[in-house]
């Protein structure tokens, strides 16, 4: 049986992100954890730190966000970039959005 979700539209959204005042893992952690919470319990979406986790100044996040309309799921997405670029402590170096079929 096979059963087509239409109402299911789902994002990939990436974000390679620099810790300019990070001097240390433990400082590079406690930031990417604030990070990662804040998004989750605001937003209500999935995220993880997917790459960078040996260097004291970078980190790649990806969040997962998945709505029932398409312009819901790219609204929380521009919602999460805002959250990001708004915090002082980072600079957005990348980032990419890649909808999943």
């Amino acid at each position: 049986m096979t059963r087509y979700l239409e109402g299911v539209h789902a994002v990939a959204y990436e974000v390679e992100i620099r810790i300019p005042e990070s001097r240390s893992l433990k400082d590079r952690r406690h930031i990417v954890r604030s990070l990662l919470d804040g998004a989750r319990h605001r937003f209500s979406v999935s995220a993880a730190e997917v790459g960078g986790q040996a260097t004291w100044q970078r980190a790649t996040l990806g969040f997962a966000v998945v709505a029932s309309e398409a312009h819901i799921a790219e609204e929380l997405v521009d919602q999460i970039e805002r959250f990001l670029w708004s915090r002082i402590e980072i600079e957005i170096v990348d980032s990419s959005v890649r909808w999943l079929d």
